[in-house]
């Protein structure tokens, strides 16, 4: 179903931690994003919803350097991204938790949250383990456990825990919830509200889009490529329009 209602300009002011502006990426001859602009503030948790194929991961896919933008601007804290790479980002805050989690399957639980402290040079790495076990009490029990032999909740657990041990400023969440139990769902949205209230600004992607325009401030409606709707979460839960598309409404 294709949304008709025109995308309205964002309401904060001050400096964008991330700004999109006028953003296009292909996928060989295939338009995967066009025309879009976005930005996301200091503390601000986003969400961005679209049918499959609407270009949701392909946009993170650009804001994070795994794939190259026919043209357009993606600047983050000020500064443009053109020409670095994700290992360039992880060590300015800007983190990704992929699709399909992507944990190293023949690594321990503990090897694993460590890759995500991997650039830091801080002192304070083993209080932040110690705060990601308390925070998933799973995972310390079977810290000594192969990841590739956890479930997929757990698998979902151990990404997140990864990318939290970055200190993340922008953390960008690609289908958390996908192929997970209801229980074990409720769970990861928790850990992402509560890693928003702590400050962390957060651009979620979500196919589940009443449970990520319940817990998200503003949010972006991608339909073919395009930005066709973007507002308040709360506003857009009301829609019409998004819910016929969306919601089941």
């Amino acid at each position: 179903m294709t949304l008709s209602v025109p995308v309205s300009a964002s309401s904060n002011v001050g400096e964008p931690l991330l700004a999109v502006r006028d953003l296009h990426v292909a996928y060989g001859g295939i338009q995967a994003v066009k025309r879009l602009d976005m930005v996301l503030h200091p503390g601000e948790l986003v969400s961005l919803i679209g049918a499959n194929g609407a270009g949701k991961t392909t946009t993170l896919k650009a804001i994070c350097g795994l794939l190259k933008p026919q043209s357009g601007e993606v600047r983050y804290q000020g500064q443009s991204l053109v020409g670095q790479g994700p290992w360039d980002l992880v060590s300015q805050g800007l983190v990704m938790v992929p699709e399909g989690r992507g944990i190293f399957a023949r690594m321990t639980i503990d090897e694993n949250l460590r890759m995500g402290a991997y650039l830091r040079k801080d002192g304070e790495v083993e209080a932040d383990l110690a705060a990601v076990y308390q925070r998933f009490p799973r995972l310390k029990e079977r810290h000594k456990q192969l990841a590739g032999t956890l479930s997929g909740g757990e698998q979902q657990m151990l990404a997140m825990g990864r990318a939290l041990l970055a200190r993340p400023k922008l953390l960008l969440l690609d289908e958390p919830s996908m192929g997970l139990s209801p229980i074990m769902v409720d769970l990861i949205f928790e850990v992402v509200r509560d890693v928003s209230q702590q400050g962390v600004t957060v651009l979620l992607v979500e196919q589940n889009a009443h449970r990520a325009l319940e817990l998200a401030d503003r949010a972006y409606v991608l339909d073919s490529g395009e930005c066709v709707l973007e507002g308040p979460a709360r506003e857009l839960l009301g829609n019409p329009q998004v819910q016929a598309a969306y919601l089941g409404g």
